[in-house]
């Protein structure tokens, strides 16, 4: 097979190649490349790409070839992402590759009441994106029918089955079409991934452009060892306070209490506007924090893992994990908004006693070591709470009991360790004295 170098290779129509050039995409990516001719050839695909990689295009341009224009009232190709800001990300993708055509798509997903959602359905589509949650509830409403469905999308497979969308997955492959092409697309490649392959791909072509769960090239990596969450404030003020250099971040936060906190410290600190994406804001809020954010109106968003996949914001100069991830694949998903579309990007993570256990964990996963920075002069460490400190010392005995079943804790180890080294005292075994709790002299 001759080498892709261009668009033109793939033999697309002219309404896709010009949409191609006004996007200013030059080349395919690699997987674009390896991905569009085995979509085009009809045969299943099992795509590993990290993300930022173009896997978007690698899907959509195929199923526009494929679909081409208008036609009857029901889909042909369903696309489903885990979350409703993927979805929507999908579906203006879309938007713009199929802009020469009349193709009708709408997108669907939860946050937002599905009236107007079924409106769109109801005057007629041909491409579905949505969050597997809110297309079966279309289904099951009879908004949508799947009879004409010739292909079926999964992106980001390995975040599906994090997020636990098995269930609602298999309920959609009971109801769609058995003669259909199905394509998966994960960054990373579970053994949960490979069931879910297996289940409902047949005789899948498999293409993968990089080393499973490897950040991108372009995204330089550091850590800095930090005890408390006070102290990790203070380094979170200190470095965004360099604005040239830090010119467009996307901070990362373990928790939705944990954002807010430091969105409230940064703008108390004077860092100017700062949006807040996690689970408990609603969708408008979210899309106009993400909007905002893409459109340079704000220096500085604050996100829950919601947004660490499929996110594509361009420019980013830095991303920050004020907390190491527990899931560790997410990290690659994290430090993959910056260095994008082959632009340097640099990755920081703030990480204390107890979190270093899934530091190890990650670079064991991404196969190297990420580099330490030394802790900034400038800034004064403060003492530990009694009360972080407790809850550190809880998660480093949990996790040691992980490693080692027989672990019986710090609390039990401190009391082994007195037993050693404080020597017992005497006790009387005197018949006078026993059971005289009161003290008072036993009557003659």
């Amino acid at each position: 097979m001759a080498a892709i170098t261009s668009f033109q290779d793939f033999k697309l129509n002219k309404q896709l190649l010009n949409a191609i050039e006004e996007l200013g995409f030059e080349k395919p990516t690699p997987i674009q490349a390896k991905a569009i001719p085995v979509v085009q050839s009809g045969h299943d695909l099992l795509g590993i790409a990290q993300t930022g990689t173009g896997k978007t295009a690698a899907f959509l341009l195929p199923i526009i070839m494929k679909i081409k224009y208008a036609q009857g009232n029901t889909p042909r190709a369903l696309i489903l992402a885990p979350t409703r800001e993927l979805a929507k990300q999908i579906d203006d993708h879309l938007s713009q590759l199929a802009v020469y055509t009349d193709l009708r798509h709408v997108c669907v997903f939860g946050g937002i009441g599905p009236k107007k959602q079924a409106e769109q359905l109801a005057e007629g589509v041909d491409i579905v994106v949505g969050t597997p949650g809110r297309v079966l509830d279309h289904y099951y409403n009879g908004h949508l029918v799947f009879k004409q469905v010739k292909t079926m999308v999964l992106d980001e497979a390995d975040r599906m089955m994090d997020m636990g969308f098995m269930p609602q997955i298999r309920k959609l492959l009971e109801v769609l079409p058995q003669k259909r092409q199905n394509l998966l697309f994960s960054a990373t490649m579970h053994k949960i991934v490979l069931k879910l392959s297996e289940e409902f791909l047949e005789f899948p072509q498999r293409v993968e452009v990089s080393k499973q769960s490897t950040p991108a090239e372009t995204v330089s990596q550091s850590v800095y060892f930090v005890p408390n969450f006070l102290t990790k404030i203070a380094l979170l003020g200190y470095l965004l306070s360099d604005v040239e250099k830090f010119r467009k971040v996307i901070v990362f936060s373990r928790t939705r209490g944990n954002a807010d906190n430091i969105a409230k410290f940064l703008t108390r600190k004077g860092e100017g506007d700062i949006r807040v994406i996690h689970s408990n804001k609603g969708q408008n809020a979210r899309q106009n924090a993400m909007d905002e954010f893409k459109e340079d109106n704000i220096r500085v968003l604050v996100s829950t893992d919601v947004s660490a996949r499929g996110i594509d914001v361009s420019m980013v100069s830095h991303v920050i994990n004020f907390d190491v991830p527990a899931l560790y694949e997410d990290y690659v998903h994290r430090i993959g908004r910056t260095g994008r579309a082959e632009h340097k990007g640099e990755a920081i993570t703030f990480c204390n006693p107890s979190e270093e256990y899934h530091l190890r964990k990650i670079e064991k996963l991404i196969r190297m070591e990420i580099p330490k920075l030394a802790f900034p002069e400038a800034i004064e460490i403060v003492k530990t709470p009694f009360a972080e400190s407790q809850t550190m010392a809880k998660e480093i005995d949990n996790q040691k009991k992980k490693e080692d079943p027989t672990f019986k804790g710090a609390f039990h180890e401190k009391k082994e360790r007195k037993k050693k080294f404080i020597p017992k005292r005497k006790v009387s075994s005197s018949p006078q004295k026993k059971g005289n709790s009161s003290g008072r002299k036993k009557r003659r």
